[in-house]
């Protein structure tokens, strides 16, 4: 589609594990794996720990490599740019990471933290860098006068949009937020997730969702896609996909949502792991595709 802003195409990443007391073997963490990121939408990628959803983003960012397959984001081939290439890339597609207690250099005081993609990328004199980052802190609902401090005086929900102003920092197209939520919270997990869709509104950012919340994925996500064991099960809108599953893993995956009602009583669905056979995608409904 013209819209596309990141297309991934039959994405592999190997693992090869061996030792002095065990014998050498391949794990494929992402088998073969296809989706594309819409220019201004938020993809939903979901599945249990595990899956390789993570992995997915890494490898489209190239923090780890892919084995094989194909990453087009705005018309570039990103498995195949050089190392400065891709560095020049990266000013366009950044990460939130998962943990905002470990992505942060403790070290640093946070106004360093968010500007320090401003100084590799040599972007501005020292004084313009300074006023970015004041507005970044506003932009994520943080006051400037707080940059001087590290990231232990802050906490959680604070540290994850500390963490987002430096995503933001040099503009991007795409980010990749990889579960931005699971480490916080209940509290302070909906006042990060309206700030990541205002901050879409605002800039038109297009974003990569890793979750295993299905009730979130639900509200924020247009579509998404279902992995298990390194593949894409099922894929499609989200309301189609959450609303009548058609694979027996995403079936599994959503009679385990606790409900909300006391009264209200599902059949809880059990996947049998032995019993997957990995299959490709076919069509079982309009824009609902499913490995069965």
């Amino acid at each position: 589609m013209a819209d596309e802003l990141l297309t991934v195409r039959d994405l592999v990443k190997q693992f090869h594990q061996g030792g002095w007391f065990r014998p050498a073997s391949t794990v494929r963490a992402v088998d073969g794996v296809s989706f594309a990121v819409r220019t201004g939408e938020t993809f939903g990628l979901v599945g249990e720990s595990g899956c390789g959803k993570t992995t997915t983003g890494r490898c489209i960012l190239r923090l780890v490599e892919p084995t094989s397959g194909v990453v087009h984001f705005k018309g570039r081939d990103l498995t195949t740019l050089s190392a400065p290439d891709m560095r020049e890339m990266r000013r366009h597609l950044q990460i939130v990471f998962q943990d905002p207690y470990s992505s942060l250099n403790p070290r640093m005081r946070v106004g360093a933290i968010v500007e320090e993609p401003l100084v590799i990328f040599r972007e501005g004199t020292p004084a313009e860098r300074q006023r970015r980052v004041a507005e970044l802190f506003e932009l994520v609902g943080l006051d400037p006068e707080q940059r001087s401090r590290h990231p232990h005086e802050f906490s959680g929900g604070q540290r994850q949009r500390i963490g987002m102003a430096r995503a933001l920092a040099l503009n991007p197209s795409l980010i990749v937020a990889d579960e931005p939520v699971s480490a916080l919270d209940v509290s302070v997990q909906a006042q990060v997730v309206n700030l990541l869709l205002d901050l879409q509104a605002k800039l038109g950012l297009a974003y990569l969702f890793i979750a295993h919340d299905l009730r979130l994925v639900r509200q924020i996500c247009p579509r998404v896609a279902v992995m298990y064991r390194g593949r894409i099960v099922e894929t499609g809108e989200t309301e189609r996909v959450l609303g009548a599953p058609v694979h027996a893993y995403t079936q599994a995956l959503l009679s385990a949502v606790p409900k909300i009602d006391p009264g209200e009583r599902s059949a809880r669905v059990i996947f049998d792991a032995a019993q997957f056979r990995p299959a490709p995608l076919r069509e079982v409904g309009p824009g609902h595709w499913a490995a069965v």
